[in-house]
């Protein structure tokens, strides 16, 4: 017979994996769907360089020739081409047989790329920014087009991720015979469940550390965790520019509708502003502006840009501002980040900032959102792409698995049974007590959930009934 301390022991092992149990079934309620719909947009982000090649080949694609025509010419180009509208940025071609892009806005706020053949000077055509699956990509994964709510939603279900890992790694590592059975292995004779079974563990448990990197690299693009917490400690202190005038802008505002263009440790940083003595400065070219537009670009280009965005000056004293980061896409080397603001009238540098000036976790996050995006190299999009498919199928099989433990012919959620065991587990306390303070918003929903289950829940027995 065994001891009733063995009893109580296997008791007590009983009743903390029902509870850890519990808890990831409710926490993967809450994370699937956004998890679905975080790798479906992610899957469209990670090509859509090559889908909207496919879709505008048109306006895109030129014939490669030996010589360029200067960038005045082509600058001039558009402004006939679209009079009457603010020219806001310039972004040079990925490659030698793709149309550089300037970026128009109208009045009425409308913003088009304008793109331009480098070899002749011909405008091919516009494309509207609001149209591009990017762009609708990107702001159904940053704020399920609702704003700030939305994105508020994103970071709970990204935070709410860390605790379903925590859980389901409990649950994948092997503590009897029976969790043995299936660790690192699919059983494919033993049912469909238990096929699914370990199909969702073994890919969860093999890919948690990857989905982590995932989770907190993109949180740290979110509202409130990143931008209430990690990033106002890790901006660029504008101060390093020593005798640079500042606007009242900021480098984030220098970004076209959703997307993240400037580096992430810059968006809270004031731009630089054009010395108050250049202001009377007339205008001596056609291009109007008062240098000498090639002259620029030349000095771009000297200064070691290839690929890079070019914003041009918002008002009197505002600046040129070059940059090339993997952030955005431009280059694929982090360490070659550099972003570079010029003087509207002079042209002379005001201010530089490259990898060397990125603090640690901003170096981290210039690698890490390079990485995220697939930006790299081709092996990253091919792998991330692998991943992405592989966070589609955990969550299928784990909701597989609900639907076929689910109680049948009865109005019940199907959650797993809960098994009282009296005292606290001081580890699984303090695990969420790490997760409630390092991601707020995860500990404030975990909090009403609780609160929940307590006032509500356990005394209303059809709701109790039908959430167990």
């Amino acid at each position: 017979m065994l001891s009733q301390s063995t009893t109580k022991a296997a008791e007590t092992a009983k009743s903390r994996y029902f509870l850890i149990w519990r808890w990831h079934f409710y926490a993967g309620l809450f994370v699937v769907p956004f998890m679905l719909m975080l790798s479906v947009t992610g899957i469209i982000m990670l090509f859509d360089k090559e889908i909207e090649l496919a879709r505008h080949a048109e306006r895109l694609l030129v014939e490669t020739q030996q010589d360029q025509v200067p960038f005045s010419a082509q600058l001039e180009a558009v402004k006939s081409a679209y009079p009457n509208t603010t020219i806001t940025q310039f972004i040079t071609a990925q490659t030698e047989d793709t149309a550089n892009r300037f970026s128009v806005r109208f009045a009425d706020g409308q913003v088009l790329f304008a793109t331009v053949d480098p070899y002749s000077g011909e405008v091919l055509g516009a494309i509207d920014r609001k149209e591009s699956w990017h762009q609708l990509a990107n702001d159904i994964h940053g704020t399920l087009l609702i704003g700030d709510t939305g994105d508020y939603l994103i970071e709970i279900a990204a935070s709410l991720t860390i605790l379903l890992l925590v859980t389901g790694i409990y649950l994948w590592l092997p503590s009897d015979n029976a969790s043995k059975a299936g660790f690192l292995k699919i059983r494919r004779n033993n049912g469909t469940r238990t096929m699914m079974r370990d199909i969702h563990a073994n890919l969860g448990g093999t890919l948690a550390i990857i989905l982590l990197f995932f989770v907190i690299s993109g949180l740290a693009w979110a509202g409130f965790w990143g931008g209430q917490f990690v990033q106002p400690w890790n901006t660029f202190p504008a101060q390093k520019w020593s005798d640079v005038p500042l606007s009242d802008m900021n480098h984030k505002q220098l970004n076209h509708l959703a997307e993240e263009e400037v580096p992430w440790n810059l968006e809270l940083t004031p731009v630089p502003a054009s010395h108050q003595h250049h202001v009377e400065t007339h205008q001596n070219n056609s291009t109007g502006y008062s240098i000498d537009i090639d002259t620029l670009i030349a000095d771009i280009e000297s200064l070691g840009y290839i690929k890079y965005k070019l914003y041009f000056p918002r008002g009197e004293t505002g600046v040129f501002t070059v940059s090339a980061n993997t952030m955005s896409g431009d280059i694929t080397n982090p360490t070659q980040d550099r972003t570079t603001h010029f003087d509207q009238y002079s042209g002379e540098v005001l201010a530089d900032v490259n990898w060397n000036d990125y603090g640690v976790v901003a170096k981290l996050m210039a690698a890490g959102i390079a990485l995220h995006q697939g930006d790299i190299s081709v092996v990253n999009k091919v792998v991330n792409l692998l991943l992405c498919i592989a966070f589609i199928v955990i969550s299928v099989t784990g909701i597989m698995m609900w639907w076929k433990r689910r109680p049948q012919n009865a109005i019940r959620l199907g959650a797993p049974p809960r098994f009282t065991q009296p005292g606290i587990w001081k580890s699984a306390l303090v695990t969420l007590l790490l997760i409630s303070v390092a991601f707020p918003l995860a500990g404030a929903t975990i909090l009403v959930v609780l609160a929940i289950d307590a006032l509500i829940v356990k005394k209303v027995k059809r709701l109790n009934t039908a959430l167990n």
